[in-house]
């Protein structure tokens, strides 16, 4: 990694500006954002019939954590107050909820059911309690609830190699990842999927969410679904067909609960999956000619084109979706696209770009489709590898209409509070940034709970801390 600097080592706004430019991005701002950054992250927002209180957002996540129905366990809990007492006014989903046992991640993802929605309902309460506690009101907090099936990373019994359904048959991701034709969902499956997110819909609403997202991200089952252009039947082949799935979910939505809100996590354009090199750095497996399964792809497998992207946006408006919350590609097959890190995890690569690219490419992605998608509140993602400069850039992303919203997920892991002390003009807390060390990732990628261990005492000294450590000198 030493051919690309770190984001810590530009120690001025001049360097960081110099430093930015190289890879196209003009930034005018100064080493005394300070009051800037209070006003323009401290704006509201209107949003439906409600108003957000400020700009920043906690994008949701996976913890592994969850007790094996699915109801939040102790970290879940600890993660989700954490999250309340951030001072950002839009939690946008705090987890990936599984909509059905078949659509789990993992034996300890979160689900929402008949038996778990009490629990989930009274975490939400508490978080409601304490947001108003620290900051005198929370009639400005917005909380939104993921739903998800991971489709082909639904691994229910923890076997990377069992439990997956796919949307269609992929000739590069199947042999990656260990699926075949078997895997692929019929139409009738894919009908019932539907109805258990309507379902679980429902049980959002129940348990007081402001809205709930309809993950299309990721690389899971309504994001792959997406780009199902060789898929036979009614969610395949056109644009219509790929889009079906959402059509359905929010008609369903609508009819059964009127009053509930739905907003979208979009990955906005797709890769080809990476893999690791001989040199260990990532590259783009090997393919010949036209790539047609990266949704907002170019047909390269390694640009985009916004069109179908800019369609969906429009569709989901028409159905009455007025956030989108972006990402891009997927943390499984194309990382350093998706989640900028200096560090590879474990059972990933080195970066084939500098990470600072990565970060660029979305900023300038979500302030194109801005302009293009005029009534949509945009959320922008992949801005922690910024690290010192994230709070800085986030006010010059928003002061400049690129995006309504400024997420962070892993380093709301690490420093939660990093929006509580960009509004009230106080330093960063520099030993609690986010370096993107990866073990968030790594951890669950091997079994163990998901948190920050090299900077969160809560994880640090766990037991899991030392067989993470283990793990890692194996791999």
């Amino acid at each position: 990694m030493g051919k690309y600097r770190k984001i810590s080592s530009l120690k001025t706004a001049g360097e960081f500006k110099q430093y930015a430019e190289q890879f196209g991005l003009k930034l005018d701002i100064a080493d005394s954002a300070g009051r800037e950054v209070v006003s323009v992250l401290g704006q509201n927002i209107e949003f439906r019939d409600r108003v957000i209180g400020n700009r920043w957002c906690i994008l949701p996540m996976e913890g592994w954590d969850c007790l094996p129905d699915g109801a939040p366990g102790e970290f879940t809990t600890r993660r989700w107050r954490r999250f309340a007492g951030s001072g950002a006014k839009l939690l946008f989903g705090c987890e990936a909820a599984a909509v059905m046992p078949e659509g789990r991640s993992n034996s300890r993802q979160m689900m929402i059911s008949s038996e778990t929605v009490d629990a989930i309902a009274s975490l939400r309460r508490e978080m409601v309690e304490l947001h108003h506690e620290k900051f005198s009101r929370a009639d400005d907090l917005c909380i939104g609830l993921q739903l998800t099936h991971s489709g082909r990373f639904a691994h229910p019994d923890d076997n990377p190699r069992t439990g997956g359904r796919t949307a269609y048959a992929h000739p590069l991701l199947d042999k990656k990842f260990g699926n075949d034709a078997s895997c692929v969902l019929s139409d009738g499956e894919i009908r019932n999927i539907i109805a258990r997110f309507i379902d679980a819909a429902k049980l959002a609403h129940q348990a007081g969410f402001d809205f709930v997202d309809i993950k299309h991200a990721h690389g899971y089952l309504a994001h792959e679904l997406l780009s199902a252009v060789h898929r036979p039947g009614d969610y395949g082949g056109s644009f219509e067909n790929r889009t079906r799935f959402l059509r359905e979910v929010v008609k369903g939505i609508k009819n059964e609960v009127p009053a509930q809100g739905i907003a979208v996590r979009l990955s906005l354009f797709d890769f080809l999956p990476f893999e690791k090199g001989t040199d260990g750095i990532g590259r783009p497996m090997e393919w010949n000619g036209n790539y047609p399964y990266a949704f907002g792809g170019d047909g390269t497998g390694l640009g985009y084109d916004l069109t179908e992207t800019v369609k969906f946006i429009k569709l989901a408006k028409s159905l009455g979706i007025d956030m989108v919350c972006a990402s891009v590609g997927s943390p499984y097959y194309n990382p350093h696209i998706q989640r900028p890190a200096y560090y590879p995890v474990v059972d990933g690569y080195l970066a084939p770009e500098d990470p600072l690219i990565g970060v660029i490419r979305q900023i300038k992605v979500v302030a194109d489709l801005k302009k293009r998608c005029p009534g949509t509140l945009f959320v922008g993602s992949g801005y922690t590898y910024l690290q010192e400069w994230l709070p800085t850039v986030a006010a010059y992303a928003i002061a400049h209409d690129w995006t309504d919203f400024v997420g962070i997920g892993r380093m709301a892991l690490s420093y939660p509070d990093i929006c509580a002390d960009t509004l009230t003009g106080a330093s960063l807390d520099r030993r609690r940034i986010c370096r993107t060390f990866g073990d968030c990732t790594n951890a669950p990628r091997n079994g163990l709970i998901s948190g920050c261990y090299p900077l969160d005492e809560c994880y640090k000294n766990r037991r899991e801390a030392e067989q993470l450590r283990q793990v890692k000198k194996t791999k």
